[in-house]
């Protein structure tokens, strides 16, 4: 069970699960079921959800950037913007395959094309089209997990042809279709532990490249934490295997202008890889805010859930989120701990400056 927020802060991870099973709406936060897609009120009267599934959020916003879709039976996106609802209802119909041409949606929603759009971005953090691609992605997972061929499930998911599926496949599933379709369970993953100047590192690599780089001071809870967001992978521990990319991982540690040049396997939603992605951006000495990261992407009005791809990156320094602050400058939460991000900003400003 996961807490996600930078915008707004949620109450301790037990707190959070006790106000669920209190159906506590007073509470305030959503939650959302990993193994379902979907968020909701604290009130809903959907079944209990298993609690090792269960994700909160401060905001409907977040939410949705993560990816989860608003329950239709509690409808949990606010209703005080007007906008909203007029953004979930388009979401809606893009879910339901409808094409996602702006000026369509613009125009059934009674806005411009261009206020539609920014009202659009800023409560998704998508573009109507990036919106209607990663619906299109998760339906194509519903469809192999449930058994469906590959044929059958990419074109039901609403692709027009299997090469375009392919090309994307990696990116989509994060292993080949017949794999996920298998539950990946032949999906094999290994990592070695070692010492490093912020305490434990682990390195973790998949046949597509590191997937994961974890850092802690115990080294069982670093595996507990690989297992799991790698739940039906084999995992194996194989430090001689690995020794290069755990010594070029530590190294960069150490001097983060010597990041090295290894092949990722980064997974998660479109919105959390466009974060990603501007995050590698960011030379190492220089650090940004939410904000600013936010107006890289395209997605202006959406810095909490910036902040939210941020907690949720899983491959640590070589996905510089360490270099995002809050906007007045002031350090925020980091998944490994705050000392680790001002020890990491403290190294890189030191490297750079003159000798």
């Amino acid at each position: 069970m996961t807490n996600h927020s930078h915008g707004a802060s949620l109450p301790a991870p037990d707190h959070c699960w006790q106000a669920l099973i209190d159906k506590d709406a007073r509470a305030g936060f959503l939650y959302a079921v990993v193994s379902t897609g979907i968020f909701c009120r604290l009130g809903c009267a959907s079944r209990r959800p298993r609690r090792e599934n269960v994700r909160f959020f401060a905001t409907a916003t977040e939410a949705l950037a993560a990816g989860y879709r608003p329950c239709r039976r509690c409808q949990p996106v606010a209703a005080t913007d007007p906008h909203h609802a007029l953004v979930i209802a388009a979401c809606r119909r893009i879910e339901a395959g409808a094409a996602a041409d702006l000026a369509s949606l613009a125009a059934q929603a009674g806005l411009s094309r261009y206020h539609f759009q920014r009202r659009f971005r800023a409560l998704t953090g998508l573009s109507p089209k990036g919106y209607a691609d990663a619906c299109r992605d998760q339906r194509v997972r519903e469809r192999l997990a449930a058994g469906d061929d590959v044929t059958t499930a990419l074109y039901a998911a609403g692709f027009r042809s299997p090469g375009r599926f392919y090309h994307h496949s990696q990116r989509i599933l994060g292993m080949t279709p017949s794999q996920f379709r298998r539950g990946a369970p032949d999906e094999r993953i290994r990592f070695a532990i070692g010492p490093s100047t912020l305490g434990r590192v682990l390195a973790a690599a998949s046949t597509q490249g590191v997937c994961a780089i974890l850092l802690g001071d115990d080294d069982n809870l670093l595996t507990a934490d690989l297992a799991e967001r790698f739940p039906q992978a084999e995992l194996a521990r194989d430090d001689d295997a690995l020794a290069a990319q755990l010594a070029s991982v530590i190294a960069s540690v150490d001097d983060p202008r010597q990041a090295p040049a290894l092949p990722l396997d980064i997974r998660g939603t479109a919105f959390q890889q466009r974060v990603w992605q501007a995050l590698c951006r960011i030379p190492a000495g220089e650090t940004v805010s939410y904000s600013e990261v936010a107006q890289r992407i395209g997605a202006p009005g959406a810095a909490r859930a910036v902040a939210t791809a941020c907690a949720a990156n899983p491959i640590a320094v070589l996905v510089p989120c360490h270099r995002v602050l809050r906007g007045d400058g002031s350090l925020s939460g980091y998944r490994w701990g705050l000392h680790r991000k001002q020890q990491l900003l403290a190294s890189e400003a030191h490297q750079d400056e003159p000798e």
